[in-house]
């Protein structure tokens, strides 16, 4: 029998606008942009792919760690997370992500520099799918991944949030 795993939830306002947290036992496993209300849908969708059994739980207290390095990030106050993180995706999704936190607060990173970084020099577009499936934006930073001529390119919030993401670290100046 498969044990039910307890997943909690909360909101936070951002510069970005309100994120969506989420928190298993063992770390953030995903933030989604928008209230509540607004990504309920999409979060119970991914939920039902990743998890087994589930009970989904409005806990805001459970949040509040995430919700305070978030802040500290926005105020420019914090330049890594320490976080416990439960990554769920594919193994190269997770080797990806896992590449994608070694990148330094305001450095930005081609995706071909990240296939080479990861050992795979032809697999820029699987780096790119694996960027898109990036389920804790901000925390692991896929914000910082560029196109080779330093083009802005792709970001599941918007380029509006990937641009003032960048502007935050100070890096959009560098690549404009």
């Amino acid at each position: 029998m498969t044990k039910r795993q307890f997943i909690f939830y909360g909101e936070m306002d951002s510069p970005l606008g309100p994120l969506t947290i989420v928190s298993s036992s063992q770390g953030v496993c995903h933030i989604e942009f928008g209230s509540i209300e607004q990504t309920l849908p999409q979060l119970k969708g991914w939920l039902k792919k990743h998890f087994l059994k589930f009970e989904l739980i409005l806990n805001q207290e459970k949040s509040q760690p995430v919700i305070t390095q978030l802040q500290e990030y926005f105020s420019g106050e914090r330049y890594q997370f320490d976080l416990s993180l439960d990554l769920v995706g594919t193994p190269f999704q997770i080797r990806v992500w896992e590449a994608l936190q070694k990148i330094d607060y305001g450095e930005t990173r081609s995706y071909k520099q990240l296939a080479q970084d990861i050992g795979a020099p032809k697999a820029v577009r699987a780096i790119g799918g694996a960027n898109n499936k990036n389920p804790i934006p901000i925390i692991i930073p896929c914000h910082r991944v560029i196109g080779s001529n330093g083009a802005m390119v792709g970001y599941g919030g918007g380029l509006d949030k990937k641009e003032h993401l960048l502007e935050i670290e100070g890096s959009l100046k560098k690549i404009s």
